[in-house]
C-alpha cells in the first residue's frame, strides 16, 4: 500500500490543555513552503508483520513517477524477491511512463489498484492522519530543515510501532490477516 502526502509548515491547529478562558496563541505565519513524502506499509506473508518504508522528497517538490522509480528501487533492495503493490489511481502510479518503463523490467513487482477515491482502503492513509494529526500537530516549525528533521524522527518512530501499522491495516475493510 503506497501512497503520498504533503507536510506544510503552516501548523495543523488540534486541540490543546491550555488553562480555560486562555487561549493559547501559536506564533507562525502563512509559509506555503512544504515537503512531500512517500511511503508505504508492508506485510510479509511469512510472518505477517507489517513494516513501513519512507522518503522524503527536496523541499517544495511534488512527488513525480521518477520519484515513485527511486522509491520502488530503494524497497526492491530492501525486499528482495516478489512484491505486490496496491495504489490508488493517481496519475504518477500506473499512468506515468518512467513507472510504467520501471515496471516493464521488473516482472516479479505486480500492482493492483484501489477502487476510484476510496482512501478509507488505503492504510497508508493511517500514516498521514497520525503523524499530522497526533505527533506534529501544532508544530510550527521555522523552517523546511527543522520540519525535516521532526518528520523523519516520527517516520522512523512509526516504523518500529508495528501496533499502529497493524491497526492501520485493520482499521481498513481489507482482508488482511495479521
Amino acid at each position: 500500500m503506497l501512497d503520498e502526502s504533503g507536510y506544510l509548515l503552516t501548523p495543523v491547529v488540534r486541540r490543546t490543555y491550555a488553562p480555560r478562558g486562555k487561549t493559547p496563541v501559536q506564533p507562525c505565519w502563512d509559509r506555503r513552503d512544504r515537503i512531500s513524502a512517500i511511503s508505504t506499509i508492508t506485510v510479509s506473508p511469512q510472518r505477517k508483520l507489517p513494516g513501513l518504508y519512507f522518503t522524503l522528497l527536496p523541499d517544495n517538490q511534488n512527488a513525480h513517477g521518477e520519484d515513485i522509480v527511486s522509491f520502488l528501487r530503494q524497497l526492491h533492495r530492501n525486499i528482495p524477491g516478489p512484491l505486490t503493490l496496491i495504489w490508488d489511481r493517481g496519475n504518477i502510479h500506473d499512468r506515468s511512463a518512467s513507472v510504467r518503463k520501471y515496471l516493464a523490467k521488473h516482472s516479479e513487482i505486480v500492482t493492483e489498484k484501489f477502487p476510484a477515491y476510496a482512501p478509507e482502503l488505503n492504510p497508508d492513509e493511517g500514516v498521514w492522519a497520525y503523524t499530522k494529526y497526533t505527533r506534529l500537530a501544532n508544530l510550527a516549525p521555522s523552517n523546511t530543515s527543522a520540519l525535516r528533521v521532526r518528520l523523519h524522527t516520527e517516520l522512523a518512530r512509526l516504523r518500529n510501532r508495528r501496533d499502529l501499522l497493524a491497526s492501520f491495516i485493520q482499521h481498513t475493510p481489507l482482508p488482511l490477516l495479521l
